[in-house]
């Protein structure tokens, strides 16, 4: 994960093929400095694969989309109702679209997205299925329906919002107004909502949870790593569990 928070999103996923940009909600200088922090050419990506419209998960696509100096354009995949929802300016992107729900292929990475509750146009959650390994990405969501856990059983790999502590959002410095989105049920993840999840639904083949998208006001990445830590000890799993600090790219996990 390149980045996670509400400052900007944006994760790179890759095979010996196919490399792709899950959101894109740094400037294209910081994702191109992040790319090469890990050893990755910028130029040598496939696609951009967008989860929904909000500024801090597109912040830098429009950069990114424009032609490069050779003419390229690199394809942005988005939902059919997200794409006019972005402003592209003068950028003439290659976008390629998709039902909400429906799957597509990207080199070798098979896709499929799925519906979450958020308070944008179109907003989907991924998995990824690639040499044998299942990765799920699911944040910015106010609850977790059924169907969203159905599309998360049997991951490898399991990126998972965990954005704020109640008590800390209830006593924090947002106004009530923007309390309420945050705790509404087209807002975030709580710790205690994510708690539950793992207590009860996280599925035992998950190897890696990688909790994200933390709030920089109303959490604290201690608080989310310890009531994480007890719900994963409650079931008895394995599961190694991983926090995205804030403005801060994640280690690279080989699956």
């Amino acid at each position: 994960m390149l980045a996670s928070s509400s400052s900007g999103n944006c994760t790179f996923l890759g095979t010996e093929r196919t490399r792709i940009l899950i959101d894109a909600g740094l400037s294209r200088r910081e994702t191109f400095a992040r790319l090469a922090a890990i050893g990755e050419d910028p130029g040598k990506l496939d696609a951009i694969v967008v989860t929904h419209e909000h500024s801090d998960h597109v912040a830098g696509l429009v950069a990114l989309a424009r032609p490069s100096k050779s003419g390229r354009r690199l394809p942005v995949y988005l939902s059919k109702l997200t794409a006019p929802a972005i402003s592209w300016e003068s950028c003439e992107p290659h976008v390629e679209t998709f039902q909400a729900g429906a799957g597509f292929t990207i080199g070798d990475i098979t896709i499929e997205s799925f519906t979450i509750p958020h308070d944008a146009v179109d907003p989907v959650g991924f998995t990824f299925r690639a040499e044998g390994v299942k990765i799920g990405v699911a944040m910015d969501m106010g609850y977790m329906p059924d169907s969203i856990k159905v599309h998360l059983r049997s991951c490898d790999f399991l990126i998972l919002e965990s954005n704020h502590d109640v008590e800390m959002l209830k006593v924090g410095p947002y106004p009530w107004s923007l309390k309420q989105r945050v705790m509404g049920r087209k807002g975030h993840l709580s710790n205690d909502t994510v708690c539950d999840y793992i207590a009860e639904n996280l599925d035992g083949t998950t190897g890696t949870l990688v909790l994200s998208h933390l709030s920089e006001q109303n959490n604290h990445p201690e608080i989310v790593r310890l009531v994480a830590s007890q719900a994963l000890e409650r079931r008895g799993l394995k599961t190694r569990l991983v926090v995205a600090e804030p403005r801060l790219q994640t280690e690279v996990f080989q699956l």
